[in-house]
């Protein structure tokens, strides 16, 4: 049974192709109409798209057009907005870099590959995630907890594959422009074109923000205000009857700003005051030059290469502090199939080359260059009826630590036809990258401490997930609970609880990070249907306090808990769809942030060291003109206004410093949205 989110059947159905291994068959498979549209199918590392009955390995798969019905994302952090237990973290309350967490670890622990490349680690995961054009992407494949073997031991929190379309998917030309009532406007197009043995697609995204604004009184402006373009092509072709090839390459830069009103307003005087140690901004300009390809070929023992190269330059200043960093990403890998009775073999050697440097102590006037070549085979073994099990093992050698062993081991049981049971285990490893990873140092005016030599982080993970599909009269849904546990040893968190400074340090005990995940899907015979999901979490770290008296706290913007509701509705006759989507967040534990006396020096206690819950409400409706294929949308997000209480920032009233020149000036204290009700409109032509 293969169930895409977005696409609706009425019955379960099981159809059964055989290819043999030395051709390529390119055909449509059309399945009967079902009124399920939230279910997983399992993508395989090496690159083959599966039923759900035959992996071990649980990834959910949301379609474009199940995110475009319920809220019309502008780019992947707004998309991620519609999975449940996936949230984004906001690291500064100026320039609103962001990253993706899954099960309340912070961005870095998460994978995002584009078509299996991984192409955003480090430096490119803090900007770079905005940068990815909704017009190109087909579908997302999030897999929580350890994943494939192929994926690296760096994706600890799970992995986020955004699928690209292929020319054959759209028209000869397809385009998507949005415009909100904040005076945001998105736009982007895309010419293709489907021949017999080559494709191609060019297109362009762009998106432009430029106007300031103040609510809570801050004198800096709430959100950034900026200006992107994103120009990519992709082409495709067939090489005799047994190879197959893709080449993608994207060009990506952002103009980002956001500071006080008198330099970094609605006129673009900020490019002359960029580094101004008067009027405080923080400024970034990101270019950013992508290209990835894959060749297979198919053979009785099938083959396929796999290369991926990525530059990301970023200038910036923070306030009058410079901040330059260019990182570079080569990585090269293949990967060898082999079928034998009920055992599916997977194997195969990569190559990852990075290069690093900045103007920071991070690198103290040396390049930062890591080869990390690795080796990894994988094992699918249906050795039961009702059991399957996968075994992977991964091999990495690193020039500072040596080799790393990251085991996986994946078994399935179905004790019914609509009943499974996962369980997951896995190990992951992780060097920190701090000065990519975290901008909070510059950010501000904290300072960073480095306590100690900072050793690599190791994880142990094990996931169980319950999935079930059930009828209910004439309608049907589906029922899926996971557990997670993840313990860290060296794991490696910044302390604040110092005014003015960043403490980062190895922890003299443990981190943990634990919960379990609930999501109900129902879909009825009339068009009408709903998820329910809900994720309860603890992230904690415990070390040795005084008298070596060990210490439990909670990790810093991981919320308690989260949940996500969506209700669609269709109407058919004139091609109507009304979505309504609620976002809630729980508490969740905040840095120490001080403010300022009358007299500019902070106060004895902290703010408040926990948030409040708060929910994010969103409603849209969607037209659909048939006859010349375009869709119509309008909606609204944040329907009642929620605004994180008062200012992310402090210390930007210091009487004796310019605002954002105070030594007490700090960001670090964003965890909800500052931007209030946002109107939008749009017109879509994709399919």
């Amino acid at each position: 049974m293969l169930l895409f989110m977005g696409f609706q059947c009425l019955l379960p159905a099981q159809s059964e192709i055989r290819i043999p291994n030395s051709e390529i068959v390119q055909d449509t498979l059309l399945m009967p109409e079902m009124t399920l549209d939230l279910s997983e199918v399992v993508v395989k590392a090496e690159k083959r798209t599966s039923y759900t009955d035959p992996s071990p390995v649980k990834t959910l798969v949301f379609s474009s057009a199940y995110l475009e019905k319920r809220g019309s994302p502008v780019n992947l952090i707004e998309s991620i907005k519609m999975v449940n237990g996936l949230q984004e973290v906001v690291a500064c309350g100026i320039c609103g870099t962001n990253s993706i967490s899954i099960n309340g670890l912070p961005g870095a622990y998460t994978a995002v590959l584009i078509d299996g490349m991984p192409m955003y680690g480090n430096l490119a995961a803090v900007y770079g995630l905005n940068g990815i054009s909704r017009l190109l992407v087909d579908r997302l494949e999030v897999t929580r907890g350890p994943g494939q073997a192929a994926y690296g031991s760096e994706a600890m929190a799970g992995v986020i594959n955004v699928r690209t379309k292929q020319a054959a998917q759209l028209p000869p030309l397809s385009f998507d422009v949005t415009a909100t009532s904040y005076g945001e406007l998105y736009a982007g197009a895309i010419y293709s074109h489907a021949g017999k043995r080559r494709s191609a697609l060019l297109g362009f995204d762009a998106g432009y923000f430029n106007r300031f604004a103040d609510a809570n009184a801050d004198s800096f402006g709430d959100v950034a205000l900026f200006d992107r373009l994103s120009l990519f092509g992709k082409w495709s072709g067939a090489s005799g009857t047994r190879s197959t090839w893709n080449l993608f390459g994207k060009y990506y830069y952002e103009d980002r700003r956001n500071g006080v009103r008198e330099g970094y307003g609605d006129q673009r005087t900020y490019r002359q005051l960029r580094g101004d140690g008067a009027v405080y901004g923080e400024s970034i300009y990101t270019r950013r030059a992508e290209l990835l390809g894959n060749w297979e070929y198919a053979a009785p023992l099938p083959f396929r290469l796999d290369l991926s190269v990525s530059w990301h330059d970023q200038d910036s200043y923070y306030g009058d502090a410079l901040y330059r960093a260019t990182q570079g990403i080569a990585f090269l890998q293949n990967s060898w199939m082999y079928r034998t009775g009920k055992q599916y073999w997977t194997g195969g050697l990569s190559a990852r080359l990075q290069y690093y440097d900045d103007n920071t102590v991070a690198t103290a006037g040396r390049v930062e260059r890591q080869w990390l070549p690795g080796l990894f085979v994988q094992n699918e073994w249906n050795f039961a009826p009702r059991w399957t099990a996968l075994g992977a093992g991964r091999l990495d050698y690193h020039a500072k630590h040596g080799f790393i062993i990251s085991p996986r081991l994946h078994l399935k049981f179905k004790p019914g036809e609509w009943t499974t049971l996962r369980l997951n285990y896995g190990t992951g490893f992780r060097v920190v990258h701090l000065f990519t990873e975290d901008h909070a140092f510059v950010s501000g005016q904290r300072e960073l401490v480095i306590d100690g030599d900072l050793r690599p982080e190791r994880s142990w993970t094990l996931t169980a997930n319950l999935g079930h599909v059930y009828e209910w009269g004439k309608s049907s849904g589906n029922i899926d609970i996971d557990l997670f546990y993840t313990r860290f040893a060296n794991k490696i968190i910044p302390n604040y609880d110092n005014p003015g400074q960043i403490i980062y340090a190895n922890t003299g005990g443990h981190a943990v990070s634990r919960g379990i995940s609930a999501n109900v899907s129902h879909r009825w015979t009339f068009p009408l249907s709903f998820d329910l999901g809900a994720t309860l979490q603890a992230a904690t770290r415990t070390e040795p306090g005084d008298g070596g008296v060990l210490q439990q706290k909670d990790v810093e913007f991981a919320p308690r808990w989260t949940g996500l509701a969506s209700l669609n509705y269709t109407w058919k006759k004139p091609s109507i769809t009304l979505a309504y989507t609620v976002n809630a967040t729980g508490p969740m534990a905040l840095p120490a942030v001080f403010d300022l006396d009358a007299a500019g020096e902070p106060l004895p206690a902290p703010r408040s060291l926990t948030s409040k819950p708060f929910a994010l409400h969103q409603f849209q409706i969607q037209k659909e003109i048939e006859a010349i294929h375009v869709d119509c949308y309008a909606g609204v997000r944040n329907i009642f206004g929620y605004r994180q209480p008062g200012s992310p920032l402090a210390g930007f009233d210091d009487p004796r410093h310019p605002a954002g020149f105070s030594p007490h000036f700090d960001t670090a204290y964003a965890y909800a949205p500052l931007q209030g009700r946002v109107w939008y409109v749009g017109l879509r032509m994709s399919h």
